[in-house]
């Protein structure tokens, strides 16, 4: 886990933090402020002024980009009077703009795009009358504007394609967040499916438990007069289903306590590893085939296959003996195979659970897919489950 993070984070942008955006815009103010110093060498105290003031609005320009914009502009509306000749400042101008383009509202943007091109018309006249040009005619105009106008585009089309990208990733970040929240209440509400259905098996067993226990204690209540030898009998199978009817429902309830699977609430062919190794802890001598790594089939074959190998355990504790030694395979091929076999006493075992309902189960999960579960004594001793699922 910790790797795939490292690689995760490995992958995303770099970005500035918020002091670091503060410090950048410190930096770049600065430098277009020192920058300005070299009007005081060429002896121009109001393009020092001027150029030194237009920078500053840009301290602001992430939080309000158009006040910003219309700051700038009106400094160089006034250097336009002022001035006569390009300043240093004028740098702040396509920064603005683009500032206005990467944070403001669209309309804003458009607005900023329009102010920068007014400007570099009114900027072209006033520089081809301070150089001392006295036809303003549209050849010598052109060239100072188009130029100036690609600046000013170049600047809004960079902030208005960093918008988009900010607005696109933020829309992949909102749908991928209503994915996680479907997935978390799909997989919600598969849980609580399936603990409705362990509620009603829960209420079956019980209620066959109790049916058998209160028939057979009327029976012995009856009886105990009579012949006290049945009366005792009969009491001893009062107690053995209700030992049974016990075990049954604490299984049925560990299952619905969370975390106790240690499975998701639709297992599939990976989560048969989590079954070997909790029948190992429970003392059971368990080898097992497992694929390496897991196929992909479908879920519902998986699940199927899931079922049989937990059951097929489920048996062998309860009838193989303390002793059993189990062999459980798994394979994919053009379908799911599922062996489990234990060399315990098998059949010649006492019935535990009924007419064999968990074999019952097998078969009825595995006919859902079309296949077929085999089960019976195993040759040279012992009971064996093979199951088909064809893909």
């Amino acid at each position: 886990m910790p790797t795939t993070t490292a690689t995760t984070r490995d992958h995303r942008p770099w970005r500035l933090g918020p002091r670091g955006r503060a410090w950048f815009d410190r930096l770049l103010v600065a430098a277009l402020v020192v920058l300005a110093l070299g009007h005081l060498v060429s002896g121009q105290p109001a393009a020092l002024v001027l150029a030194a003031l237009e920078p500053l609005p840009l301290l602001w320009r992430r939080s309000r980009p158009f006040a910003v914009l219309l700051a700038v502009a009106g400094l160089s509306a006034l250097q336009a009077v002022a001035v006569d000749t390009p300043t240093t400042g004028q740098l702040a101008f396509p920064v603005a703009v683009y500032s206005v383009a990467r944070w403001a509202p669209r309309w804003q943007g458009v607005a900023a795009l329009l102010v920068g091109y007014a400007g570099a018309v009114v900027a072209a006249v006033r520089w081809l009358v301070g150089f001392g040009t006295v036809d303003l005619a549209l050849g010598n105009v052109a060239p100072y504007t188009v130029t100036i106008g690609a600046i000013v585009t170049a600047a809004w089309a960079l902030g208005a394609a960093a918008q988009e990208r900010e607005n696109y990733v933020a829309a992949l970040v909102a749908r991928a967040e209503q994915a996680e929240r479907t997935a978390e209440r799909e997989v919600e509400l598969a849980a609580r499916d399936e603990r409705s259905r362990i509620a009603r098996e829960m209420h079956d067993v019980v209620a066959h438990g109790l049916s058998v226990i209160v028939v057979q204690a009327d029976g012995a209540r009856y009886a105990a007069a009579r012949d006290p030898d049945v009366a005792v009998d009969t009491l001893g199978t009062i107690a053995t289903t209700g030992r049974e009817s016990l075990t049954e429902m604490r299984r049925l309830l560990g299952l619905l306590r969370d975390g106790d699977t240690g499975v998701a609430p639709q297992p599939g062919l990976g989560d048969v590893r989590h079954l070997v190794e909790e029948a190992r802890a429970a003392g059971t001598v368990v080898e097992a085939d497992l694929p390496d790594p897991v196929p992909d089939v479908p879920d519902g074959v998986a699940l199927a296959a899931y079922r049989i190998v937990q059951e097929a355990l489920t048996n062998v504790r309860k009838h193989a003996g303390p002793s059993a030694r189990v062999r459980v395979r798994v394979s994919v091929g053009r379908g799911v195979e599922v062996e489990v076999r234990d060399d315990g006493r098998g059949a010649a075992a006492p019935a535990g659970d009924g007419p064999g309902l968990g074999l019952v189960g097998m078969r009825e999960r595995a006919a859902v897919h079309g296949g077929t579960v085999e089960a019976g004594p195993a040759a040279g001793g012992g009971f064996a489950v093979s199951a088909r699922l064809p893909l």
